[in-house]
């Protein structure tokens, strides 16, 4: 089992065409955050999940739970808590279908998970995966660090900032959280977006390749529809490219990419540290060629809607040399 910690939410996106401004402004509310994208996710690749959250007793938080269920995710990991609410994203796109996020309810039950309230790890997990704002919200970004630093030597850890300035504006905060993070991941995978936002005066390239100095054996740096670069330490840097397309939004994308890395090495028995250390270059291309055939397909569908395994080809070849 792959457990998934962070946020939990809902996504309101802006409905235009039920919208009548300046009075009336329509919405679609759609599960999400991106660690519940990417437990999802998992669930539809093949991979058990759960996901690891404080949850709230409101209607929206008992919606988050029943599509957890409905999608077989499991919610051994939930956390509920008491007197508070479920946060809320709006969500409205440009003329590129890029999302833009504005966040309501800081204090909603996802960023107030305290360590003492989390269940202890079962034998069953064999990875954790750790990103976006519930990096740098208190106090569940010191109880998923505890969580991470705790577990990095035995399970695989994986670790995407997904920054969102819009609940943590404080770049200094991400900088500081995500270097601590990171100490203890051994894949990331972050946007070149989310670099240069980060370090505006240093080649990403340069920050990647800082982060294989601990414990972190492979960096994933996403570049939108140029496709991916990999850093590592055996084998150097390189770029794999994207899939030509036509986007209908890229909600989710990320999400996806995260989770079809995950699914492709549990699927072929490398979600352990000491196995991912054994992954040869053509292996790694073929699970950024997996990646970024899953992530296509979900930009060509309206909003996060993540792919399912049947709708993807196998990411193991013979051909691969191991």
């Amino acid at each position: 089992m792959f457990l998934v910690c962070g946020e939990a939410l809902f996504d309101l996106f802006v409905d235009v065409e039920s919208s009548t401004l300046p009075k009336q402004v329509g919405f679609n509310a759609v599960a999400g955050g991106s660690p519940f994208n990417v437990a999802v996710g998992l669930s539809r690749l093949g991979v058990e999940a759960a996901l690891l959250t404080g949850l709230s007793n409101d209607f929206l938080g008992s919606q988050l739970r029943h599509v957890l269920v409905e999608e077989g995710v499991s919610t051994r990991y939930l956390v509920p808590l008491e007197a508070t609410s479920t946060t809320l994203s709006l969500v409205a796109l440009d003329a590129q279908g890029v999302p833009c996020y504005s966040f309501y309810g800081q204090a909603g039950a996802d960023s107030r998970l305290q360590l003492s309230q989390v269940p202890e790890l079962g034998s069953e997990v064999r990875g954790i995966h750790v990103g976006s704002y519930s990096l740098v919200v208190s106090p569940t970004a010191d109880t998923l660090y505890d969580i991470v630093a705790k577990a990095s030597r035995n399970l695989l850890i994986t670790l995407d900032p997904n920054v969102r300035l819009n609940v943590e504006p404080d770049l200094g905060i991400w900088r500081k959280r995500i270097a601590a993070f990171a100490r203890h991941a051994h894949i990331i995978k972050v946007s070149e977006e989310d670099l240069l936002l980060l370090y505006p005066h240093e080649d990403p390239a340069t920050i990647a390749c800082n982060w294989l100095l601990d414990r972190c054996q492979l960096v994933l740096m996403t570049r939108g529809k140029e496709g991916a670069s990999a850093f590592t330490r055996s084998f150097g840097n390189w770029s794999h490219p994207g899939r030509p397309l036509i986007a209908v939004d890229t909600v989710g994308a990320g999400d996806t990419f995260q989770a079809a890395l995950i699914a492709f090495l549990v699927e072929n028995g490398w979600d352990s540290p000491a196995a991912l250390a054994s992954l040869e270059r053509s292996s790694i291309d073929a699970m950024l060629a997996f990646a970024t055939e899953a992530a296509a397909l979900t930009c060509m569908r309206r909003g996060p809607d993540l792919p399912r395994r049947h709708e993807l080809s196998h990411p193991f070849s013979q051909d691969i040399c191991l």
